[in-house]
């Protein structure tokens, strides 16, 4: 927990369910809803004996009479639904009733128009339960399906522990996953998992590390990081409003929605009102280059502006989205969003001038996709010699994650703006690049390959590798007059 937690605030290990909720809620309150009662049989579906008598202790130690809480309130001022688990009702288990009020937390998002904020405490289906609770599995995941169809964002925090079905649907699936420091997540609980399996693996940090988890958030920095994950990920209409029947963005609407093949005004995305991201402003003065040799040195020098430069000059936040969900990451490649000083979310994906891996691929198809799905446009910064071309990256499916980042851009209804900002290395960084809205700085190129490559493939003396470099057009003015980029920015 950071320094600057209260002293009152229990320990994230402790916390009851509404406790957590407090949290993030404040002063602002909570309204709590639930759904229609249902009756359960003498001791559960499955008649086990003492289940009953279970129940009732459990709801004596909690004053819960279920593993769940859920309703509406507001963090940092953005509505939402909230849910979350009482770990102290039979370890957060999740149950036929639990099942109930999952599901219908998710559509009290959806007909309201709200995002979801689940926190997650879990050891996983009830077993007292049997497959009636294993099935509660399925409802959530068909509910959750519902709400990202619906365009709406699903944010998770996941607490101690958070582990099983509950770990592999509500906190896993959802689109952000924030964690609590030291916090136990993983599929396996701790009494199922092989006796020899690092702990770490099984942690927090160690999900983190292995590209599950987008970041490690301390309970005192929580409230102000899910609000502004609120703010960038939307709904970005009047909060809570929901469209008239038909209209799209309605339950059960596609979002975004299908969009004609007409030219669109200047300055709007396909979704007419959905700004196009600006173009970053050049972060360095330099004239165009005279040769292909000098274009290339320049995008190579060490003193250039790279990724982080021009993002913190472009965002006054930024929210970073770690991983592939694959067990990869790759920090040569920034994904997030980010929130302008003027409020406007954009999504953003920056190589940061290595060799970009399949891990890193994969996340920027992640990141592209999930701001397509809520309608936000997106940001690729270009900088990268080309993908990484070792044996682990082939064998990590470099082909297959290029290939998917490509379809991930060409699918994209929402508008996406690209800076090559230094080297434009081939197809690992075509990949990333607008095909009708690319700019280039004057300190970059773009080639199909690079040019000492070019002359060792062409059987020319190193001497030749500037004449190359001309022949190969790849200097910004060159890109422009090839109609590969709209401008040189600078």
């Amino acid at each position: 927990m950071s320094s600057d937690s209260a002293d009152t605030t229990p320990s994230p290990a402790r916390m009851t369910a509404r406790e957590t909720i407090a949290l993030l809620t404040g002063a602002t309150g909570f309204t709590e809803h639930r759904p229609a009662p249902r009756t359960l049989p003498a001791d559960g579906p499955l008649g086990w004996a003492g289940y009953d008598a279970a129940r009732e202790r459990a709801a004596e130690r909690t004053g819960e009479s279920e593993s769940v809480v859920y309703g509406t309130g507001a963090v940092g001022g953005r509505r939402c639904v909230l849910l979350s688990f009482e770990f102290g009702f039979l370890g957060g288990s999740l149950g036929r009733l639990t099942g109930d009020r999952l599901e219908a937390a998710y559509d009290l998002a959806l007909t309201r128009r709200l995002p979801l904020v689940s926190l997650v405490a879990t050891g996983g289906s009830r077993m007292q339960e049997g497959m009636v609770a294993l099935t509660q599995l399925q409802r959530v995941a068909a509910a959750a399906t519902r709400l990202r169809a619906s365009g709406l964002p699903q944010v998770a925090v996941v607490r101690d522990p958070t582990t099983g079905g509950g770990w592999a649907t509500v906190g896993a699936g959802s689109d952000v996953i924030l964690a609590l420091p030291g916090a136990q997540v993983g599929f396996a609980g701790s009494r199922v998992r092989p006796p020899e399996a690092e702990p770490y693996a099984y942690s927090a940090e160690g999900q983190f590390a292995a590209g599950q988890v987008d970041a490690v958030v301390p309970a005192g920095e929580l409230a102000r990081t899910v609000a502004q994950w609120l703010t960038a990920l939307g709904p970005h209409g009047a909060p809570g409003s929901l469209p008239a029947p038909g209209a799209s963005g309605a339950p059960g609407a596609p979002w975004p929605p299908a969009t004609s093949s007409a030219p669109r005004p200047s300055g709007t995305g396909p979704h007419g009102a959905l700004p196009v991201a600006p173009v970053p402003r050049a972060l360095s003065a330099t004239r165009l280059p005279e040769t292909g040799r000098e274009a290339v040195e320049r995008a190579r020098a060490t003193q250039r502006p790279r990724a982080e430069a021009y993002l913190a000059d472009y965002f006054a936040v930024r929210l970073p989205l770690h991983g592939d969900r694959c067990g990869g990451s790759d920090p040569g490649l920034l994904c997030g969003f980010g929130l302008r000083a003027d409020g406007q979310p954009v999504a953003y994906v920056a190589q940061c001038g290595t060799p970009t891996r399949p891990a890193g691929y994969r996340t920027a198809a992640r990141t592209i996709r999930l701001a397509d799905r809520l309608g936000v446009p997106v940001l690729t910064l270009v900088d990268t010699p080309g993908a990484a071309n070792d044996a682990e990256a082939e064998r990590a499916g470099a082909g297959a994650a290029i290939a998917d980042t490509f379809a991930a851009i060409a699918a994209a209804r929402v508008p996406v703006t690209t800076l090559v900002i230094g080297e434009g290395g081939s197809g690992g960084a075509l990949a990333l690049a607008a095909p009708d809205n690319t700019h280039v700085t004057a300190d970059s190129y773009f080639s199909v390959i690079a040019p000492e490559l070019a002359a060792a493939i062409l059987k020319r003396p190193p001497s030749e590798t500037g004449a190359t470099a001309d022949q190969l057009w790849l200097r910004p003015q060159d890109l422009l007059e090839l109609g590969v980029a709209r401008s040189v920015v600078g």
